[in-house]
């Protein structure tokens, strides 16, 4: 078809086809967007007079469903990963007591780490290419590349790793010393699907329900929330760019939050009530 007669109609159809017949969403709308660039290119040259494919619409996917343990099934997963000694205990550890992203506890390295001044600065992010092999990248925001703040449960982790890769340098035949926090024995980046192989296989021994990685970061999330913590303290920790997505995530906690707000309250006039009585 000529580029002269190709629609915004046209463009519609070749989406709602694709996704009929399977095609994952990502690679249509990144398909999409390569189009409309080639087009507007078009348009900057006068070579067409519109871009069909800029207004491109896709349906709205469904919000995902939060998967979250309780406090004392989360207690109870943490305890029985150091129990049977297992190498991402304290990877584990960390996500939940800090609530980093997945690829941000895979990314630092000990020149991030100030455990005297119990802080972490995220200044790398470990990402997997086509589920073969991982490399790092700059946080995805500006934002992200923020100091966390480290709790005394994610020092002793940390140290407790530390000691870890101590005795595996030792121990190993080659080691490539990239200053990673968390490793391969032999120093290489640990890979995500590994991690997740872990986690599964903890999860099932340890008779709890079945959740991903960056689920434990909503876990931390919904600790801060049923204890109190302000939702801007909450946001800062988890460093959305605005208190307003941290609403949009965890907005079914808040609402738990604020309903304990307003008996609070109604607790409080009661109790004067009562006193004037």
């Amino acid at each position: 078809m000529p580029l002269e007669r190709l629609t915004h109609d046209h463009v519609t159809q070749i989406i709602q086809r694709e996704l009929a017949a399977g095609r994952g969403p990502v690679t249509l709308r990144r398909c999409v967007t390569t189009l409309s660039s080639a087009l507007n290119d078009a348009r900057r040259n006068h070579r067409l007079p519109h871009n069909s494919a800029r207004f491109a619409m896709f349906p709205r996917p469904p919000e995902p469903e939060l998967t979250c343990w309780s406090t004392s099934q989360t207690s109870a997963f943490l305890r029985h990963c150091h129990a049977v000694e297992d190498p991402l205990a304290d990877l584990f550890e960390m996500t939940v007591c800090t609530g980093m992203r997945k690829g941000e506890t895979l990314g630092p390295h000990w020149a991030d780490v100030d455990l005297d001044a119990r802080a972490l600065f995220v200044r790398w992010t470990l990402v997997s290419v086509d589920n073969s092999r991982s490399m790092l990248n700059a946080p995805k925001t500006h934002g992200s590349r923020a100091w966390v703040a480290l709790s005394t449960r994610a020092v002793d982790a940390l140290q407790r790793q530390r000691r870890r890769q101590c005795r595996q340098q030792v121990t190993a035949r080659h080691h490539d010393n990239l200053d990673l926090v968390f490793a391969r024995p032999d120093g290489q980046p640990l890979r995500p699907q590994y991690v997740l192989d872990h986690l599964r296989r903890l999860t099932a021994d340890a008779g709890l329900p079945a959740i991903r990685v960056h689920d434990l970061r909503h876990i931390a999330a919904t600790i801060m929330i049923n204890q109190g913590v302000p939702i801007a303290v909450v946001s800062k920790t988890l460093r959305h760019k605005n208190v307003a997505t941290t609403v949009d995530i965890y907005g079914h906690l808040t609402r738990d939050a604020a309903a304990d707000g307003v008996s609070a309250i109604c607790a409080a006039l009661d109790a004067a009530d009562a006193w004037a009585a």
